[in-house]
């Protein structure tokens, strides 16, 4: 964490000593990750509890929701991940990022609208599928855009 913070302090400085703000417009880190913990991690995982089976020494339980209102989590955990993603292509998020990472969000809001209609549909294999591409996704992202001192986040092991 503290090699992170030496570098934003860093691109801060270099900013401030050459050209105008536009020009060398610095990501808000603390915004992206207050999204990440409080939205997109939660909501994710959300999203991927609902399916696959876990087994255990009391046997074998499916994650798939039984109920309606249970399918309607799952399908607006999906929005809200997309929600999430169309912010990160905003300036707040964006601005002083290469290309990619434009790539990677609209990548993860192509695939939460995916898992929206996955769950909608009440599809538990296309939730299990896209659960799946959805963790890629946000791991090509990571292994780009955040510090190897960051840990990983509660239950992302969950979704391998």
């Amino acid at each position: 964490m503290v090699r992170f913070t030496m570098i934003a302090g860093a691109a801060i400085l270099l900013g401030a000593c050459n050209g105008s703000e536009a020009e060398q417009a610095v990501p808000d880190e603390a915004a992206v990750q207050r999204l990440m913990e409080q939205t997109v991690q939660p909501q994710a995982e959300i999203f991927w509890n609902s399916a696959g089976t876990i087994i255990d020494e009391t046997g074998e339980h499916d994650l798939a929701p039984t109920t309606d209102e249970g399918w309607e989590r799952t399908r607006q955990a999906a929005a809200n991940i997309a929600d999430s993603a169309r912010l990160l292509m905003t300036p707040t998020y964006a601005d002083g990022r290469g290309e990619d990472w434009m790539q990677f969000s609209q990548s993860l809001v192509e695939i939460a609208q995916r898992a929206e209609q996955a769950a909608a549909n009440q599809d538990v294999d296309a939730v299990f599928e896209i659960g799946g591409t959805m963790y890629n996704v946000c791991t090509a992202c990571h292994q780009v855009y955040i510090s190897e001192d960051v840990p990983p986040a509660a239950g992302a092991e969950q979704a391998s």
